[in-house]
């Protein structure tokens, strides 16, 4: 596996953790959006595509987020012991959607996507820099008929 491609789209941001969303391109045929770069206590790190954890209502059965306190569809307030659970083993709050399975493939990832960030940070510098744009024509994807 190839990384073919990485864009980076800076976070206007200063004060926050949050530096850039990114999205890389696999052997010119596979793209993983959503890509964080954050500045953690010891420098940058890259934190994969994830979506919050969720459950139902007992009373609607509409669908919550499991910090939510209140039934996004009927209102009703939900159980907080949905997420108290045994302190060594904590509820997970959001799950991966993609992710490297090895060391050696995060490396790589990692590796390339702050690389492309400092490229961006440069770019960003230069006067008429535009910021990368992900809906970009080339993205769309061809009609099913």
């Amino acid at each position: 596996m190839e990384i073919t491609e990485v864009r980076c789209k800076l976070v206007s941001n200063k004060d926050d953790r949050l530096k850039a969303f990114c999205c890389i391109t696999l052997d010119h045929e596979f793209v993983v959006r959503d890509i964080k770069i954050i500045e953690g206590a010891s420098g940058l790190f890259v934190a994969m595509p994830s979506r919050k954890m969720s459950d139902h209502c007992e009373k609607c059965g509409g669908k919550n987020h499991l910090k939510a306190k209140f039934c996004n569809n009927c209102g009703t307030r939900l159980t907080e012991s949905r997420t108290r659970r045994n302190p060594r083993n904590p509820v997970k709050l959001h799950a991966d959607i993609a992710h490297p399975i090895n060391v050696d493939c995060r490396k790589r990832i990692q590796g390339s996507v702050i690389t492309g960030y400092h490229e961006e940070v440069e770019k960003s510098k230069l006067p008429g820099y535009r910021p990368v744009e992900f809906d970009e024509p080339d993205d769309e994807v061809p009609e099913i008929i």
